[in-house]
Parts: structure tokens; C-alpha cells; sequence
């Protein structure tokens, strides 16, 4: 099974600005979308960010125009540029990687990485 593997959390100040990135190299497919999600303390996982095949976005509203996904130039590779980091977005973020075939599609997970957002 192949595993995304996230890197680049940390600890933050308000307004601050991280790098996350994501790569799941030598998978014998590629993935037709990735995305970001994170989950705080009690709370669900939610959906940050993905990006499709072909380059569509799409963004919760909670980080729309502060966060950017991006695909990086090689096979299954994800970055994720949070500017402007509010203590709200303290969570353990995920990289996802979907692969499907046929009707059928498969996630891909990561192990997580923290992001800490304080002063």
C-alpha cells in the first residue's frame, strides 16, 4: 500500500506562515486527486483543500484566501502554503491521495503532521 508523507508542521505565532508538503513517490499509479484535511481535538476531520488531476481546486471557506494547494512537478506530490496561520487553525494535518479504477476509488493517508498556531 502506498502512504503519503507529510512534512513541515510546527509550532507558529499567530500570523505566521508554514509549508506543508506531501509525497507519496514510487506508487505505481498516480493519484487523480489530493488533498488536505486536518483534525483538531474533538472535533471531526475536515476537508482543507484538494486538487484535482487536471488542476481544479477546491477550498473550505474557513482558509479560503489565505491557504494554496499545489501540485508539485513530480508524481503524486502536494504542497499546502498556509499565510496568515489564526490559533483556529492549531490541528493535525493530513495528506490524502485518491486513486481510482473503474467505479471504484481508494484514500491514500498519511500519518499526519501538527501544526501548532500560538504565541
Amino acid at each position: 500500500q502506498v502512504h503519503p508523507v507529510e512534512s513541515g508542521g510546527g509550532l507558529v505565532q499567530p500570523g505566521g506562515s508554514l509549508r506543508l508538503s506531501c509525497a507519496a513517490s514510487g506508487s505505481i499509479f498516480s493519484f487523480v486527486g489530493m488533498g488536505w484535511y486536518r483534525q483538531a481535538p474533538g472535533k471531526e476531520r475536515e476537508l482543507v483543500a484538494a486538487v484535482g488531476s487536471i488542476g481544479n481546486t477546491n477550498y473550505a471557506d474557513s482558509v479560503k484566501g489565505r491557504f494554496t494547494i499545489s501540485r508539485g512537478t513530480a508524481k503524486n506530490t502536494v504542497y499546502l502554503q498556509m499565510n496568515s496561520l489564526k490559533p483556529e487553525d492549531t490541528a493535525v494535518y493530513y495528506c490524502n491521495g485518491r486513486h481510482c479504477s473503474g467505479i471504484s476509488c481508494s484514500d491514500y493517508w498519511g500519518q499526519g503532521t501538527q501544526v501548532t498556531v500560538s504565541s
